[in-house]
């Protein structure tokens, strides 16, 4: 018998951030750091340290926002706390719609790394994506508790093996690859900041969970600034070892992290990093599928919903109705949709021969549209003024960088008037 009571709160603040370092983390450390150098050269270093900066006073709003206020409703929660209702189911909206674009490509990235091990094809890269993608449904069925614990051990495992890698590829830095600094100008770097976003995507995921940490008001901030240092750190790494090397100047992009470690050590420790890319892959996939779940469980308790997608499994205290949603292979009707939406954007990846970038630009369009709405919701909402400034900054820095998304931003604009045209009455 289902239960209509409460999430269980068991995260801890080391849990939450090994959860957060790895929704965060995920694929775009594997492929971005070569596509943006790719698109902006050495300059790309530049739009790595900016996005971060820029992320910082998000962080601290997201922060304030999610201890003061735990719903597991996130960014729409606070949109209808702000603006109210029309606002609310808008922002949940847009973070629905970008789901069928954002995690294939990321159970894909990790996909790809798996079969260039063994020479595998495109078809068994994405037999082995929806295989990833029913394993974290799967789990997140289980309960976070048991997320939290394994992400704990996968996320530690994975930074090991990039500190490796780091340390590994300093001797292969040459000085010549950082000239000309800035060889497709100052228009490439602001395009891929908008890029580098879905690299930095799944702060937000946290608010989705802030209801099941055992103390939200201490753990929460904790686990995000730890997160946040842990994570640029990362990131700036990467990428200067990508830059500095000169990597992304040959082959696939997409496996670059392979190439890159083979400079130093060869086959056997590629074999270890294009396991490395499957795994790590799964973090963000695993903890995105965690707070879309909880975001429809939310939602359902507003009414948005039917009123059975807000109810708990009995047993893991789990929103076990709103995951069956993302089952692909579920052959009922309701789900048909999102069964269809997730293999459809599976099938004309490999049958359109598309590249990496419109899979992971559109979704970070997306997102800079939700981060902005949910940045102004926060500087509304808070009550102490370093978080209205910080919600006030991070919403018009988030606007400005979704202004250089070019075409990407015509997904989440189709998207939000399609909405506000049928629902104009929760608007006006």
């Amino acid at each position: 018998m289902a239960s209509s009571g409460e999430l269980k709160k068991s995260i801890t603040w080391l849990q939450g951030t090994a959860m957060t370092i790895g929704a965060v983390i995920g694929a775009g450390i594997l492929v971005l750091p070569a596509i943006a150098a790719d698109i902006a050269g050495p300059a790309s270093l530049a739009s790595w340290l900016l996005m971060g900066l820029i992320s910082l006073p998000m962080l601290a709003a997201i922060a304030q926002m999610s201890s003061r206020y735990p719903n597991s409703g996130g960014i729409a929660a606070y949109a209808q706390q702000a603006f109210g209702p029309g606002m609310g189911r808008l922002a949940g909206f847009l973070i629905f719609s970008a789901m069928p674009i954002g995690l294939p490509p990321t159970a894909l990235i990790g996909a790809n790394y798996l079969c260039s091990l063994f020479g595998w094809g495109t078809g068994a890269a994405h037999i082995a994506a929806g295989a990833l993608i029913l394993t974290a449904v799967a789990l997140n069925l289980r309960g976070i508790e048991l997320s939290g614990k394994s992400q704990l051990f996968i996320v530690s495992v994975i930074l090991l093996i990039l500190i490796f890698v780091v340390l590994s590829s300093l001797a292969e830095i040459r000085p010549a690859n950082f000239t000309p600094f800035l060889p497709h100008g100052l228009g490439a770097v602001g395009h891929t900041m908008s890029l580098l976003f879905f690299a930095f995507l799944g702060w937000e995921m946290i608010g989705h969970l802030a209801e099941e940490f055992k103390d939200p008001r201490r753990d929460i901030p904790l686990s995000l600034g730890a997160a946040y240092v842990i994570v640029n750190i990362v990131y700036l790494a990467i990428a200067l070892v990508v830059v500095g090397s000169g990597v992304y100047k040959s082959g696939n992009p997409n496996i670059a992290m392979v190439s890159l470690i083979k400079l130093r050590w060869g086959e056997p420790a590629a074999v270890l990093v294009g396991l490395l890319g499957f795994v790590v892959c799964y973090c963000p996939v695993h903890t995105y599928i965690a707070g879309f779940s909880r975001l429809f469980y939310a939602q359902a308790r507003e009414g948005y919903f039917p009123k059975c997608f807000g109810e708990l499994h009995p047993l893991y205290g789990t929103p076990f109705r709103a995951l069956q949603l993302f089952v692909p292979l579920n052959l009922s009707l309701l789900f048909l949709s999102w069964a269809l939406s997730w293999d459809l954007l599976l099938f004309l990846s490999w049958a359109l021969s598309w590249d990496l970038k419109p899979l992971l630009g559109i979704p970070s369009a997306t997102f800079l549209l939700v981060y902005t709405i949910g940045m102004f919701s926060a500087a509304k909402v808070l009550p102490v003024r370093s978080g209205r400034i910080c919600g006030l900054l991070s919403g018009t820095l988030s606007l400005a960088v979704f202004a250089f998304s070019g075409w990407y931003m015509l997904f989440p604009l189709a998207v939000a008037l399609y909405f506000v045209v049928r629902y104009k009455k929760e608007f006006f």
